[in-house]
């Protein structure tokens, strides 16, 4: 497949509310609609993950970020503004829908967000992902591929031959020009501008 049928099939994966193992800017992920209660739960499901445990997400802007929070604490925008490297930010007050209803475009997915209403984003410094979720108009998810309880695979080759068979799309690794093969910083922050390091 060409890199523009390749970039293609991964949006309409996710539009129909499949699930995409993808190449990000830090590891490979396992991807879906984060506004998508379904998608989301079907992600916990191939992870064998609790679904008490929180996911990361990807925003493509602060824009993007605004949308799905009820406040973006001022601290974060400077964070963003000066950033260079793959870097969480976790928010209070995420906007998402409740459990048990259809999910809809203007909310986060009830099972993306923690229970205690905070939510990881991440605005990827790899173009690939940031247009994924620029042209999909919603927040994805990002979470590592592999297994609950495993190893993160650093390398596309790493990767479980079943978690890939799971996948409704597979990016093809040729299109993983930038990813570090590193997890990103996470820090925590605060409508009053707290800045807690969870990950350095």
């Amino acid at each position: 497949m060409k890199a523009e049928e390749i970039f293609s099939e991964a949006l309409r994966t996710l539009r129909e509310g499949g699930i995409i193992l993808y190449p990000t800017d830090t590891v490979w992920g396992i991807g879906c609609d984060a506004t998508n209660p379904e998608a989301v739960a079907k992600v916990f499901a191939i992870k064998q993950r609790d679904d008490a445990k929180s996911l990361v997400l990807l925003a493509s802007d602060l824009d993007m970020v605004a949308r799905y929070v009820k406040e973006v604490p001022s601290i974060a925008i400077d964070l963003v503004e000066v950033n260079d490297a793959p870097m969480t930010i976790i928010y209070p007050e995420a906007v998402c829908g409740e459990a048990g209803k259809p999910g809809d475009r203007w909310h986060l997915a009830w099972n993306a967000v923690a229970t205690d209403g905070t939510v990881g984003i991440r605005i990827p410094l790899m173009d690939w992902c940031k247009n994924l979720v620029f042209k999909l108009g919603r927040p994805i998810v990002s979470t590592s591929a592999n297994f609950s309880g495993e190893p993160t695979p650093q390398r596309f080759s790493d990767i479980p031959q079943e978690l890939k068979d799971a996948m409704d799309f597979v990016v093809p690794p040729s299109v993983d020009t930038q990813s570090t093969g590193r997890a990103s910083q996470i820090l925590k922050v605060g409508l009053r501008g707290e800045i807690e390091i969870i990950r350095k």
